[in-house]
């Protein structure tokens, strides 16, 4: 076995961590399903749990030698369960498109109905868009929100008493709006169908109090363990106790084999982390920080799809300022800020070349910045809008987010981090 440090045995790959840890220090990281995991989060996923072969579910193993794996798995699902208010919950998906595979497959047939949000309406690829294979097996009808942005309930109505779904989806990966559970927990009702709700981008603020909470409402809440939870990437379902065996059979063994213990101990220790009454004011300053660059944007004239943020995200048409979303993706880039070229509702452009960009707080705040911070921020990404096409310009930004960076540091030194 070789026992030579990384740096030495693989300098490539060392130096390729080295320039991704210095451009994560000196960048703003504003994609909003990206964030900052802690020490401890990084320290369970790189443990020896990473050796351990453990197929099946705490008490029931195929393999021997699964004493202590139970016990963190266990862990794991009592504090998601406390975080959520959930009956049930399985946290071996490996991410959250495996998750929302697995539900599909627990509790639908082939060819049944599933009324999902479209793609360029803020909703997700696995919710049904046609290049999707789920797509190819059971039958998505794509909802969309309205003129002012929302979705509309009454059409939403409509629609589920046209197509008669098995299933009706909610839950979006570029949508900024609060959701109205309870009301499309009565629509599904009125037509016999399923509810499930994905809340990958937001389950740190549900989990915070910060936004409703779909799992005492809904049969069935998938969700990523990263993104504004803070956690490891991954997925986990929570459900109801009568889907239980169903979820769990869809996982393992239906699409999955042994799970990847070590990122079940990462993500029970987010999940500790979610229960401390600091990542309530940490949730609270995402929001906060989400809305002041709200204001600053509409200040200068952009154009906010769905009207504004309830949320920790903004989906920005910026074709009124004469680039497209991949030229904003770019120049930003170029200027040390990270975000996402994004389609926008009923694009006319391509999904490589859109008319939107996204981006988001969750990073940004947990490196400690507030608002103060935003509107700055804001400004240098006007002016990188602006002056897109000027590499000078472009640089002048990045020297002055590294100075700001300076102040937030990551990691190795002492930071203000929540």
């Amino acid at each position: 076995m070789n026992k030579q440090p990384l740096s030495q045995f693989d300098p490539d790959i060392k130096n390729a961590i080295d320039r991704e840890l210095k451009r994560q220090e000196e960048g703003l990281e504003m994609i909003p399903s990206e964030n900052f995991v802690s020490l401890a989060v990084l320290e369970a996923l790189g443990s020896v749990l990473t050796n351990k072969y453990s197929e099946g579910y705490p008490g029931k193993r195929y393999y021997g030698g699964c004493e202590f794996i139970d016990e963190v798995e266990k862990l794991a699902i009592d504090r998601a369960k406390q975080l959520f208010n959930a009956e049930h919950v399985n946290v071996q998906p490996l991410s959250g498109a495996p998750a929302n595979i697995a539900v599909y497959f627990a509790l639908l047939q082939p060819s049944e109905t599933i009324l999902g949000m479209d793609l360029s309406h803020g909703g997700h690829l696995t919710h049904g868009h046609p290049v999707t294979y789920m797509a190819k097996i059971f039958n998505f009808i794509r909802y969309k929100t309205n003129a002012e942005g929302k979705i509309d309930l009454d059409n939403l109505r409509q629609m589920a008493l046209e197509h008669k779904p098995k299933m009706i989806l909610v839950g979006y990966s570029a949508y900024s709006r609060e959701i109205e559970y309870e009301a499309i927990k009565k629509i599904a009702d009125e037509v016999g169908a399923l509810t499930m709700a994905d809340i990958a981008h937001i389950a740190g603020l549900v989990a915070a109090g910060e936004m409703n909470n779909p799992v005492p409402i809904f049969d069935v809440v998938t969700t990523t363990t990263h993104k504004t939870l803070r956690g490891p990437r991954g997925g986990m379902i929570m459900c109801k106790e009568k889907w239980a065996k169903q979820i769990d059979k869809a996982v393992f063994p239906g699409l999955q084999g042994g799970p990847h213990e070590n990122n079940i101990a990462a993500k029970a220790v987010a999940f500790k982390e979610a229960l401390e009454p600091a990542f309530k004011d940490y949730a609270r300053q995402i929001k906060k920080n989400a809305k002041v660059l709200e204001a600053e944007f509409i200040k200068r004239d952009y154009k906010l799809c769905f009207g504004g943020t309830d949320n920790h995200l903004l989906l920005i048409d910026v074709t009124n300022k004469g680039l497209s979303g991949k030229q904003a993706q770019i120049a930003l880039d170029a200027a040390g800020i990270t975000v996402n070229k994004n389609m926008v509702p009923d694009d006319p452009r391509s999904p490589m070349d859109p008319s939107g960009i996204r981006l988001g707080t969750p990073a940004i705040t947990t490196r400690g910045m507030k608002e103060e911070e935003m509107k700055i921020i804001a400004e240098w990404i006007n002016e990188a809008v602006v002056n897109w096409q000027n590499e000078t310009e472009l640089a002048n930004i990045r020297r002055q987010v590294i100075e700001l960076t300076k102040k937030f540091p990551l990691y190795f030194q002492s930071s203000p981090q929540t």
